[in-house]
């Protein structure tokens, strides 16, 4: 085995995409030199550095904190380019333009170190005429590799090789993508736009036009075809706004000038309303206006007859609707082909665009099915690929539905479906997917997938329905079940013991709190540590409201007491087992649930982790342990720097529960105080399990021992409650915080600080979670509160009273 360490990283451009690549790169600590054009005035680097300055504004923030900006190196071609010997990855990411391309090839190939790795990141152009001019030697180690945007974000990574570029090359490349940066990567053929574009592109024109066939106005056409289809809520006409109706015009003249002869040809027509849009410098959402715009609160949508907007107040059909919601795919699609309504006609004739064209361009575009899956997945939203909802829904009637339209004139061309959809290994099988693997046309058989040893790290891989049907929620070996929680074994890691919490949201109610004390005693028992890990996002979104509402109802908030109690003990059985608890989190871990996570012994932490104490939300207080843990570890911050100035540890925890702050990434969860430094911090969720069971294991292994309980922390007492009032009245004077909040900010800082107790008086954990405890219980009686729950409850966003 030899390692390939990417010690550093060289973008090549800074604009959208070469800068926002560079800032994902310095996520992952890689030193990262970013090359632009020498300013014509001002200093050399004048273009990099604002564009390092404008990554640090960007809204989703392409940083995951801003400190990490000091990564990435400033330089300009003109200067600096001695310092690509220094780099082992080199991504080229300039405007779409083969020539200048090509001149910045010549330019910068003499100084590509001789063993690195020269990729570019085109959208679409091709990778063999990119390449010409190259000698064989940098061939071999050159190819395509395309993030989607923002690249931080966007899961998936597309591989685009030369016929000529060295297998190893591409592994080394895989690995780091996958690992290093977290992407889903799949291999692409070096033809137009790729796999994820062209399906993409070539569907949302398709949808253009069959909308136009039967009369769907816009805004219905994206009711029907978001999150109600399974696939991004920005859906169809918000999608093209949202990239930009100029941008989405230019990928469709590539479409036209590289594939003149696709039968599909005549659908790649520029729809004549988005040729009338651009002409109107109406380009999206960064002109504020494409197909739809917002004038004040009301949405507006574009009418094409009367090249003005109207409001947005089209509704899809209840009938269609409800054709929608039905589970099963089979009678759902044989609904939708059946319906005489217009919509449903509508639906079906996307589907079926859809499925004609990916069967057809299947051989040409990709290797296998599944990389047409997962690219729409990762890369467009997409809950499922197009081939997994065609062998869902029946593979046989369906491609029989396609053919008859095909030869009846109704679909987008007559070009016959491919041979293999009828006969041989996909007709035996009933579709693409098998144990097997996915269906490769070039081998007219089902391949598996690649075994590089990257993804060892994943327990489960991401699945397509029909190849597996083994995933988090059912692999391995399961201990105890029950509708909470299941306690299992992952598949050769029986010996530490995994909890997923099964609750919707993984909210954590009373039979989680149990299923948690058995999985502790259990992992204290058999095995070398506990994972606190569920197969799907979120982590958990806090305590359960619903499961307190029956006893609140007829007791008020004292019968909640002995809940919040069994809570607590929950939280410190985590911190004080005796074998070391890891939680595993990714996405939302809200409340109860950020509560869970910071009393384990570790932390695994996907960079996309959200965690928040915010229960001032509705109308509470942190109650499962959360405050405690901030006033105890400012109070021991003091003690261990000698000072007698609590408060000053103590402040930014408290401004952090009182204004209910959340991470907007692992790193600023880190930096808010919810992950320690000596935490993990995982880009690639599909291995987050596996990172988590190691270090659960090597813990036990080298010798792990709970904390020792606290006996006597310093706490900030009267005088810092005093000092965080005078805060916060100024606060409520000013008009930043209601009136409420002013309320639930006392009682924070007074928990925190101790209560009415002397300045630097020592006091142990208990006597904070008693605090805790009486002040949760007492503010569920309030009205206040009261109305944030139900709100909470009823809308599922935050009253401000």
């Amino acid at each position: 085995m030899s390692n390939f360490i990417v010690r550093k990283v060289a973008v090549l451009g800074a604009g959208v995409m070469g800068a926002q690549i560079a800032a994902h790169c310095a996520n992952a600590k890689v030193p990262v030199v970013l090359f632009d054009l020498p300013a014509k005035e001002g200093p050399k680097n004048g273009i990099v550095d604002k564009a390092i300055l404008n990554l640090t504004k960007l809204k989703p923030a392409p940083f995951g904190a801003k400190d990490v900006a000091q990564y990435v190196q400033a330089a300009n071609y003109e200067e600096h380019l001695e310092l690509l010997q220094g780099c082992d990855l080199v991504i080229e990411a300039i405007a779409e333009r083969m020539d200048w391309k090509h001149d910045l090839y010549k330019k910068v190939a003499p100084h590509i170190n001789a063993n690195a790795i020269f990729a570019t990141n085109t959208s679409g152009l091709s990778i063999a005429k990119l390449s010409e001019g190259f000698d064989a030697e940098l061939k071999s180690r050159f190819c395509g590799v395309h993030f989607f945007n923002p690249p931080r974000y966007m899961h998936l990574c597309e591989l685009i090789p030369l016929s000529t570029t060295r297998q190893d090359i591409l592994d080394n490349l895989e690995t780091f993508l996958t690992t290093t940066l977290g992407k889903g990567t799949i291999t692409a053929k070096d033809t137009p736009n790729f796999v994820a574009n062209r399906v993409g592109v070539a569907g949302m024109l398709a949808t253009m036009v069959e909308a136009q066939k039967y009369g769907i106005p816009f805004d219905i056409v994206d009711q029907l075809t978001g999150s109600k289809l399974g696939r991004a809520k920005s859906a169809t006409f918000r999608t093209a706004d949202v990239v930009g109706l100029d941008t989405m015009g230019h990928v469709i003249a590539t479409m036209q000038n590289t594939l003149p002869n696709d039968p599909f040809a005549a659908s790649y027509a520029t729809p004549a309303v988005l040729k009338a849009l651009v002409e109107k410098g109406a380009l999206g959402q960064k002109t504020k206006g494409g197909f739809f715009k917002k004038e004040g609160k009301q949405i507006m949508v574009f009418d094409a007859n009367t090249s003005s907007y109207v409001p947005s107040e089209g509704k899809a059909d209840e009938a269609v609707l409800k054709i929608l919601k039905n589970r099963n795919v089979a009678e759902r699609m044989a609904a939708l082909r059946a319906s005489e309504h217009p919509q449903a006609k509508f639906l079906w004739a996307i589907f079926r665009d859809a499925f004609h064209y990916i069967a057809f361009h299947l051989n040409e575009i990709a290797d296998t099915a599944r990389e047409v899956d997962f690219s729409l997945r990762w890369g467009y939203g997409w809950t499922e690929g197009p081939f997994e909802t065609w062998q869902a829904a029946g593979w046989k009637q369906v491609a029989e539905w396609v053919k008859a339209d095909i030869d009846a004139g109704e679909a987008l061309c007559d070009a016959p479906l491919p041979a293999w959809v009828f006969e041989g290994p996909v007709a035996d099988n009933g579709g693409v997917y098998g144990t097997a693997g996915a269906f490769s046309p070039a081998a007219n058989a089902f391949v598996p997938r690649k075994d590089l040893p990257v993804y060892q790290r994943q327990i489960f891989r991401a699945k397509v329905l029909g190849e597996t049907t083994v995933t988090g929620h059912n692999g391995g070996t399961t201990i105890k079940e029950n509708d909470a929680v299941r306690i299992w074994t992952a598949p050769g890691h029986d010996d530490v013991l995994v909890l997923s919490i099964k609750t919707k949201m993984h909210a954590i109610g009373p039979d989680v709190i149990t299923g948690t004390h058995e999985a502790i005693a259990l992992a204290e028992k058999s095995y070398k540590g506990l994972v606190l890990w569920s197969p799907d996002e979120p982590f958990s979104a806090g305590a359960d409201l619903q499961a307190m509402l029956p006893a609140f109802m007829q007791g008020g908030g004292k019968a909640i007491e002995p809940m919040v109690a069994e809570f607590q003990k929950g939280t410190a059985a985590l911190k004080y087992a005796q074998v070391p608890t890891v939680a595993a989190v990714t996405g939302l871990a809200l409340g109860g649930g950020c509560e869970f996570a910071i009393h384990c012994a570790a932390r695994v932490a996907n960079l996309e982790s959200y965690m928040g104490l915010v229960e001032v939300g509705v109308g509470l207080i942190p109650g499962g342990g959360g405050l405690k843990e901030i006033a105890v570890n400012a109070g021991l911050a003091a003690q261990k720097a000698g000072s007698s100035d609590v408060l000053a540890f103590l402040k930014d925890g408290f401004m952090t529960a009182a204004t209910a702050k959340v991470g907007t990434s692992a790193m600023e969860c880190r930096d808010l105080g919810f992950i320690k430094e000596s935490d993990t911090i995982v880009f690639n969720s599909h291995e987050l399990l596996y990172v988590a069971i190691s270090r659960a294991r090597a813990m036990f292994d080298s010798g792990y021992r709970p904390p020792h309980k606290i006996k006597g922390v310093p706490a900030a007492g009267k005088s810092g409650f005093a000092t965080i009032k005078a805060q916060l009245v100024n606060m409520r004077d000013g008009g930043f915080i209601s009136a409420y909040d002013f309320h639930l900010g006392c009682v924070i800082a007074e928990v925190v600080c101790g209560g009415e107790i002397e300045t630097g008086s020592l006091v142990d954990e208990e006597w904070f979670l008693n605090l805790e405890r009486k002040h949760f219980v007492k503010l569920l009686d309030n009205p206040k509160t009261q109305e944030r729950i139900m709100g909470m409850l009823q809308t599922g966003k935050p009253v401000r009273n």
